[in-house]
């Protein structure tokens, strides 16, 4: 009697009561169902106000930003290849560089042997010298034609003197007949000899006319001759003509070269720009001046570099390759056009994040103004290059002229140079 008591009130105490009387696992109130059938329906409101709320972002961003923007990463950093060539043929006996290290303009990079052009040099010296001494001897020449002319002259004289001399007492049979043909013979001889002698003169006359032994033409030809020489001798030291990134060596020791050959590519990595290649239609609002936001690959966004649009090409990229595509010929797919476009960078952010050629690049153009022009005629920005690396090949010829021409006219030579002249410079 007292186990199914127990088995009752064990039972009742396991099933917790819940409020008003009903257990907690009985059915839901009345509430709870309105409740769950309302979740499944914010859900929708909640994305669609989401996805409302991203296009008004967009169109603000759009109208506001990227309206006024074109954006290409079809865009390379180019620039200047200067590739060094030797002025003169010899033979390699030192190379000073090497890739990847920075030359300065000027610097020596190449030295060919400098033995033959220091002989032809020597010779053009000597040459030099004897023509000034056959010059001046041509002055003396015509100081002593002068004086012949003068002598006979003087003799010339003397006969038609005796001549009528003779005439006059021949008159009265004072001298004979042998006598007077005689005098009339050295008449005519010393014409015939003055006349020659003023003919010599004129010939030696005409060919210093004008001129002093300095300025005569043949030592000035001469000069020109050592001129060259000096010039052959000079460059056989090939300098940089640009300072810059040495990026190909292609020239070896004992190597002969010839005028033409390359042996060195130098990039001047300061003078970089960015071709960026824009498809045709990103270009109607293209103009040049406007202001561009560069993002190099090698760098990432967080360096930025600016500049401006230089120009536009005159022709697409396919159109002026080397081989441009024959559309006539076969299936035709028409393939949307890219065009070349010059973008300048700021100096200042090149010197700080220098931009190596051939990297890939993010271009950004701001197309609000659009007062400049498409194409202009006048240049956008300072297309002329120059180096004046050469201009002292010459230096120290002039010296070595007046030196000579000092010496072998019996002058005092303003400076001792030596015999080479190049070699000890």
């Amino acid at each position: 009697m007292n186990e199914p008591e127990n088995r009752d009130r064990a039972v009742s105490e396991e099933i917790p009561s819940g409020r008003g009387g009903i257990p907690n696992g009985g059915p839901p109130s009345g509430d709870e169902p309105a409740k769950q059938a309302n979740k499944p329906r914010r859900a929708p409101t909640i994305i669609l106000i989401c996805v409302l709320a991203g296009l008004a972002a967009f169109g603000i961003h759009y109208f506001a930003f990227a309206h006024n923007q074109v954006e290409t990463d079809d865009a390379y950093v180019n620039g200047n290849l200067v590739r060094l060539t030797p002025q003169v043929s010899g033979t390699v006996i030192a190379i000073n560089t090497d890739e990847t290290q920075f030359v300065e303009q000027g610097q020596v990079l190449v030295q060919l042997d400098p033995h033959d052009t220091e002989v032809a040099l020597a010779q053009a010296k000597a040459s030099l010298g004897q023509t000034v001494r056959d010059v001046a001897q041509l002055f003396a020449q015509e100081a002593r034609d002068t004086a012949a002319v003068a002598a006979q002259q003087a003799l010339y004289t003397q006969a038609t003197q005796d001549l009528e001399r003779d005439r006059a007492v021949f008159a009265i049979h004072g001298v004979s007949d042998e006598t007077l043909k005689h005098d009339e013979h050295a008449v005519r001889t010393a014409q015939a000899t003055l006349e020659q002698a003023r003919a010599t003169l004129a010939s030696t006359r005409a060919q210093i006319v004008g001129a002093n032994p300095e300025t005569h033409p043949r030592v000035l030809q001469a000069e020109a001759s050592l001129r060259t020489a000096w010039l052959a001798a000079a460059r056989t030291r090939v300098v940089a003509p640009t300072s810059g990134y040495v990026v190909r060596r292609a020239v070896q020791l004992g190597q002969q070269v010839t005028p033409g050959t390359e042996m060195l590519a130098i990039v001047p990595v300061d003078s970089v720009w960015i071709d960026a290649n824009f498809k045709e239609n990103q270009l109607s609002s293209l103009r040049i001046g406007q202001p561009v936001d560069v993002v190099a690959d090698m760098y990432g966004s967080h360096v930025s570099y600016h500049g401006k649009v230089l120009g536009l090409a005159a022709g697409t990229g396919s159109a002026l390759a080397v081989l441009p595509a024959q559309n006539a010929s076969g299936n035709w797919i028409k393939i949307v056009q890219r065009l070349p476009v010059r973008v300048g960078l700021d100096p200042d952010e090149l010197a700080k994040h220098p931009l190596l050629i051939g990297l890939s690049t993010t271009v950004h153009v701001d197309v609000h103004d659009q007062s400049g022009a498409t194409l202009s005629k006048q240049a956008a920005w300072k297309a002329a290059v120059s180096t004046d690396a050469y201009g002292d090949q010459l230096s120290g010829v002039d010296a070595q002229i007046k030196d000579i021409l000092a010496s072998n006219l019996g002058r005092p030579a303003t400076t001792a140079m030596t015999s080479t002249g190049l070699s000890r410079r």
